[in-house]
């Protein structure tokens, strides 16, 4: 008799068990499961995305006389090196960051005076591109910060370190999204006269539009290839 209670109790808790391990593999995931999912994707979009989907042929500003234009886009470098993109005390901050590339585009405004070069460096998690940001000029100084992307035998040819006027620096989650901007004529920035700082202002606002565009969230489609729940 006692035998068979005990075979009993065996079986009773075999069978628990089995049931919790199959509610383990069949339950869905669970919602922080679900925020780290979304983080990975974030995080994984420099690489994944297709170059064309970072930075647009075309990217919309607000025009300094009012009214919208749209943004040219020139070229995209093949290159992601983190220390061949910034300026030689920025790169020592990305390399103690953690820098895992940094993407590089050029783009003209539509009147085709002003250059605007936008780099995205991806770096590992928030915390260590808040730690990054520190590393680049604030306000509209150039330096130090992003190096120009030019392109021979287009209208960026000229575009140098000397050329740039102005930058920003912006930051969401594992990213930060520097520009550096410089006249099309390619006047070195001493010889600029009286500065005009409203003319380079279009290049922060598609940089924030590329920013905003590789941080936002998506939820998570756990049935599909792209994702890892």
């Amino acid at each position: 008799m006692a035998a068979s209670a005990l075979t009993l109790v065996c079986a009773v808790a075999a069978g628990v068990a089995g049931s919790a391990a199959g509610t383990e593999l069949t339950r869905g995931p669970s919602t922080a499961e679900l925020h780290a999912a979304a983080e990975r994707e974030i995080a994984a979009r420099w690489r994944t995305w297709p170059a064309g989907r970072i930075f647009p042929a075309t990217l919309p500003y607000s025009a300094e006389q009012g009214g919208r234009e749209r943004a040219g886009r020139i070229g995209i470098s093949p290159r992601t090196s983190c220390a061949d993109s910034v300026d030689a005390a920025a790169a020592r901050a990305l390399r103690r960051a953690g820098c895992r590339g940094v993407l590089r585009a050029t783009y003209i405004d539509a009147l085709r005076g002003v250059l605007v070069t936008i780099g995205v460096v991806a770096l590992p998690d928030e915390l260590s591109a808040v730690r990054a940001k520190a590393a680049f000029a604030t306000g509209d100084r150039p330096t130090p910060g992003l190096r120009p992307l030019a392109f021979p035998g287009t209208v960026a040819d000229r575009f140098t370190a000397d050329v740039r006027q102005s930058g920003s620096v912006r930051q969401a989650g594992p990213y930060l999204v520097l520009t550096t901007a410089g006249q099309v004529d390619g006047r070195p920035a001493d010889a600029a006269g009286e500065p005009r700082p409203a003319i380079f202002a279009f290049g922060t606002e598609i940089a924030e539009r590329v920013l905003s565009e590789l941080s936002t969230p998506r939820m998570p489609d756990c049935a599909s290839r792209e994702w890892r729940c």
